[in-house]
């Protein structure tokens, strides 16, 4: 293989933009070709990338795809990039229904191609000690544990692409789309309920999914959860999960510890390594540092034969949980 990893990005929108700009910054990693069905270059994208309408029409030698199309079509890239031979990195969530994620799954595993995916907000370092101390036991028994994503986003924003806001290509409203990070965050740390009741509405917007709701979770181990998704939440609020453990209590806002009152342990919050995106008011990305921390790993476990940092099997328990918070899917038996 080339020493520099060569991707191709399959998509033009905002997300492509985040994407060229993470890819700059990474030493080992260059983009040569775009995909783009217009065929239309944008003004952030050099004029010595190749542009294409379909994957298949790309003359440029690549190593892999970085899948920056709206949610619902990433199964249709991950396919045809892995039937090629490339390996596939998209943007969360890894597709928003179970029968397309298996089939990304699937046909990456049997054309021995890696697959990973950006729930880059594993990888704050609050989040990480989090989920150490978790697993470790840390806090004893977990009573509780509360999480309200509570965005904003107006009208233009819905209209903005024609498929925002469908069930079609979105997936759904807040859960599938503005929480779907948190979400994954819930899933990484307790696994999935297996009880899910949930509430939802249109409230402010002109579409046709939900743009406010709750969820409530029951656990074997009798913990309950609390899930709020939002894009009414005028003029948007940071991300904010609440821990109610046998040990104490622990709130984390936009990834970081903010209140620590756990008895006998002082807090372990890292210094973080720069601003993380929350979403709460705007969908742009600014920072890139998740984003190049998971395309490093990404690169590296294609080199050394590794599983990525978020391969396809543990992304895909976050869209588990949105369709069964929208009641399209039932829990697991067995």
């Amino acid at each position: 293989m080339h020493k520099t990893f060569r991707f191709a990005i399959i998509g033009s929108g905002n997300i492509s933009r985040t994407y060229f700009q993470a890819v700059s910054k990474i030493s080992e990693a260059s983009v040569v070709a775009l995909v783009s069905r217009s065929r239309t270059q944008p003004d952030f994208v050099p004029e010595n990338i190749e542009i294409a309408s379909t994957l298949g029409e790309i003359r440029a030698i690549f190593d892999g795809v970085i899948l920056a199309t709206p949610n619902g079509l990433h199964h249709e890239g991950a396919v045809d990039a892995a039937h090629l031979g490339k390996h596939v990195f998209t943007e969360k969530p890894l597709d928003i229904t179970m029968t397309n994620m298996e089939r990304m799954i699937t046909a990456c595993r049997e054309n021995n191609v890696k697959l990973g995916v950006a729930y880059q907000h594993r990888m704050s370092p609050d989040n990480m000690t989090l989920k150490k101390l978790i697993d470790e036991g840390a806090f004893g028994r977990i009573y509780s544990a509360d999480f309200a994503v509570r965005c904003w986003r107006d009208q233009d924003y819905y209209d903005s692409g024609e498929w925002r806001g469908t069930w079609e290509i979105d997936g759904g409203g807040p859960f599938m789309q503005q929480a779907c990070h948190e979400l994954d965050l819930y899933t990484w740390f307790f696994g999935l309920p297996n009880k899910v009741s949930s509430f939802t509405d249109t409230y402010g917007h002109d579409i046709k999914v939900e743009d406010h709701g709750v969820s409530i979770f029951r656990y074997d181990s009798g913990m309950t959860g609390s899930f709020i998704a939002s894009t009414v939440a005028y003029p948007g609020f940071p991300p904010t999960l609440t821990l109610h453990t046998e040990k104490g209590s622990v709130i984390l806002t936009n990834g970081r510890i903010t209140g620590w009152y756990i008895q006998g342990m002082d807090n372990p919050s890292r210094e973080p390594q720069g601003p993380i995106h929350s979403g709460a008011a705007s969908a742009a990305v600014t920072d890139t540092i998740g984003h190049e921390v998971l395309l490093k790993d990404f690169i590296s476990a294609i080199h050394n034969n590794s599983e990525p940092l978020i391969p396809g099997e543990s992304a895909k328990l976050a869209t588990e949980l949105a369709l069964r918070i929208y009641g399209k899917l039932e829990p697991s038996v067995g």
